[in-house]
């Protein structure tokens, strides 16, 4: 390397793993790519990934919330749901975007298909942020699919890496009946892995370490944390500037990483495989594929364990995933609400990394309180700072309560104009699924 692309310093590996490492980093983002990119935006398809879970079973519904670190009886214990008034175990709201059954639809058109064909090979994305809307709770026995599209595509001038793209994908996420249970919107940043190393944005950040008195610290939030549970919090009850208990997250491990996959997370589109499958998705997508110090073919994924390979795209070490923060702000705002509230949308920005050994304690605040379709609701301004006194994510969230007046919270409607869409999207999968059962 020389000139611009020639490594930060604090980046530099093993003699063997940079021969590796800069085949990795050829791949460029192009305008060629930008401009086929835009010819998807506002097509939907019906999405064909299978995740680890493909039905929300009690046990999915468990593992996931587990691997988020809560252990909210309402997400992860049968019985307990029974005698709320969902009448049944329910799910944490971010699993509604990571449970998949692959669904049958038509195909994109050949013209377009060829046009956008191997868009943005062996480009590093991040999971920057996203929206989250719910219409209803995900209960046991849901199986869910998922058609998608792109909305957005912008080109920025990025600190971390000169250029970079920002997509915004929606998923809409329907059960077995056709009916829409909630919206993902992803927000996703796509960069050159070469130009990330070279400017050394987080060179000097050193890895975490703990006292005993750090410990403390954090092991006291740990110890008052807890559900509200059904204890109910009526709207008449909560003021602009309530405080929400703090929380915290972390120190951040590989455990934790593994935790979170445990949990049903990362295995599309990519895909986490091993042995004779993993030779043959390595087959399909080698850009994807790095070899590791060893000389053995590993998922480029591995940047959230192995903090070798992190450094090839301008990080110190490994770090956490995007999602992971998502599912903070989601437990941080259930343990507040409790049984009965209905969180109706989620926003976050992650603006920083969430490195190995990292903890993030989170705090929130009532901002709004207001009534709206005839549901009393309160809005919440959500943060994350890490160990180093640096804000690492934040976001906001729209509850709905119960009230003294109007008794408990619903969900809201689907907007009609979604509703017919998702029934259209709908009424073609079954099409196709009875042809299939003819042949």
């Amino acid at each position: 390397m020389s000139g611009t692309d020639k490594a930060h310093a604090a980046f530099t590996v093993d003699a063997e793993l940079e021969k590796e490492f800069q085949k990795a980093l050829e791949h460029e983002l192009t305008d060629d790519d930008i401009e086929r990119a835009k010819v998807l935006l506002g097509i939907d398809l019906a999405s064909k990934a299978q995740e680890l879970y493909s039905v929300a079973t009690a046990d999915a519904l468990r593992n996931w919330a587990m691997g988020a670190g809560d252990d909210n009886p309402l997400y992860i214990t049968e019985d307990y749901g029974v005698a709320t008034r969902w009448g049944t175990q329910i799910g944490h709201g971010t699993q509604m975007g990571h449970i998949k059954t692959p669904m049958l639809g038509d195909p994109i058109p050949d013209e377009i298909k060829k046009q956008t064909k191997s868009l943005f090979r062996g480009v590093h994305v991040f999971v920057s942020g996203g929206t989250w809307e719910w219409y209803r709770p995900l209960r046991p026995g849901d199986r869910i699919f998922t058609f998608a599209g792109e909305e957005t595509l912008d080109v920025k001038k990025s600190e971390f890496a000169d250029r970079s793209v920002i997509q915004v994908r929606r998923d809409v996420a329907v059960n077995q009946f056709g009916e829409v249970l909630g919206v993902y919107r992803i927000l996703r940043v796509l960069t050159e892995r070469k130009k990330s190393r070279s400017k050394g944005k987080y060179a000097e950040i050193e890895p975490a370490h703990y006292t005993d008195a750090d410990y403390e610290r954090i092991d006291a939030i740990y110890a008052q944390e807890g559900p509200r549970g059904a204890e109910k919090r009526y709207w008449e009850d909560v003021n602009v500037g309530d405080e929400l208990d703090p929380m915290a997250k972390g120190p951040t491990t590989i455990t934790e990483m593994i935790a979170f996959h445990a949990g049903g997370y990362g295995f599309v589109p990519y895909g986490l495989r091993s042995s004779r499958i993993g030779y043959k998705n390595r087959q399909r997508i080698a850009p994807f594929y790095v070899k590791n110090g060893q000389g053995v073919w590993d998922v480029a994924q591995r940047l959230h364990w192995d903090s070798e390979w992190a450094k090839a795209i301008g990080n110190p070490m490994a770090y956490d995933y995007g999602v992971q923060r998502q599912c903070w702000f989601y437990h941080h705002v259930s343990d507040w609400a409790g049984d009965d509230a209905c969180i109706v949308a989620l926003e976050d920005s992650i603006r920083k990394f969430n490195y190995m050994g990292d903890t993030q304690f989170m705090s929130g605040k009532v901002v709004a309180k207001r009534e709206e379709h005839g549901q009393k609701v309160v809005d919440i301004e959500l943060h994350m700072i890490n160990q180093r006194d640096t804000e690492t994510a934040f976001g906001s969230a729209t509850v709905a309560l119960p009230s003294r007046t109007d008794g408990l919270p619903l969900f809201p409607k689907v907007p009609v104009e979604l509703e017919r869409h998702a029934a259209q999207m709908f009424a073609r999968h079954t099409e196709l699924t009875a042809q299939r059962a003819r042949r």
